[in-house]
């Protein structure tokens, strides 16, 4: 499906960057693109609350990990500017295009990398938005999407999102969300996003469980290795989703934690998957065989029927 949404990077009244020394601004020669392949560089970021600087900067790092590592694509968390509901957000987000996406454009021309990644987003008409960028090597943001299945904790800080988009890219065809759009009883938003043809479904996302939480309880299995199983084995599309790392401070879930446990899953399963820890910042480095889609329209509920699927009924 053609994009509904192409910015380029523009100019900003926001305040610039300084420029990289010429040293710094050596492009990294591009990965072949495998038509048959992908590899996406999955980056477990440290995000600190209401350090939008700081998070970016490690952010940067990792994108020239990703690159050096041979990755098509790198997805990075929800939220990586400001943290998920960090009180500065409403007063400090920046618009897109704005001083913190082009500095990820920036990042993506400079490494010849596609970007996911999640950024707070102040509208025109002064809304705040959790906001997912697509951005191609050529700096350019060819897909912004505005979270839909906000919890109630975050709707104090964020508006509902009104759209939802599909990308034809070179790598195959692309659908954004974020987080908690893949919770179970919001999944009508990934079987959107497979009805419109996407292959890869990216998904930067937060995470979040109580600070006696260990990875030997591990309470994710059920919570997103479930939902992201059941788009992939009924759509056959690869869905991956990238979460941040570390404790939580400002907000409603002030004393959580975020604990990483990024995921990778197709319709043969878990490709990769994090560690479950507050501290495993880390880049996880995973290649998915581009997803064969060959039902369009009608065809998708055919198909559907014939793997059982149930479709919506009212309740008795």
């Amino acid at each position: 499906m053609a994009a509904l949404f192409k910015f380029r990077k523009t100019a900003s009244s926001q305040p610039v960057a300084p420029a990289a020394p010429a040293a710094a601004t050596v492009v990294t020669p591009a990965a072949s693109v495998d038509t048959t392949t992908i590899r996406i560089g999955m980056g477990q970021l440290l995000v600190e609350g209401g350090e939008p600087d700081r998070n970016l900067a490690r952010a940067a790092l990792m994108i020239a990990e990703a690159a050096s590592r041979g990755c098509n694509v790198i997805l990075l968390p929800e939220t990586l500017d400001f943290a998920w509901t960090h009180p500065s957000a409403l007063t400090e987000a920046q618009p897109i295009p704005g001083l913190y996406s082009n500095l990820l454009c920036q990042e993506a021309v400079r490494h010849q990398i596609y970007i996911c990644a999640g950024l707070t987003e102040k509208a025109a008409d002064g809304r705040v938005y959790n906001a997912a960028l697509l951005i191609n090597p050529k700096g350019e943001i060819i897909s912004k999407y505005h979270k839909i299945n906000l919890l109630t904790v975050e709707q104090p800080y964020y508006a509902i999102g009104q759209t939802l988009n599909v990308v034809d890219t070179p790598l195959g065809k692309i659908g954004v969300n974020i987080c908690a759009d893949n919770f179970i009883d919001g999944l009508s938003i990934g079987h959107t996003l497979a009805r419109m043809g996407a292959e890869f479904i990216l998904s930067p996302s937060s995470w979040t469980v109580d600070y006696s939480i260990t990875e030997e309880h591990d309470p994710y299995r059920e919570k997103w290795v479930k939902p992201y199983s059941i788009l992939a084995r009924l759509y056959n599309v690869a869905v991956v989703g990238t979460t941040s790392v570390g404790y939580i401070v400002g907000g409603p879930y002030e004393g959580k934690k975020s604990v990483g446990c990024s995921l990778a899953v197709d319709a043969a399963g878990i490709r990769a998957q994090g560690k479950f820890n507050e501290f495993a910042g880390d880049l996880v480095v995973v290649d998915i065989p581009k997803p064969n889609r060959a039902e369009k329209g009608t065809q998708i509920g055919e198909m559907l029927l014939r793997k059982g699927f149930k479709f919506d009924t009212l309740p008795s």
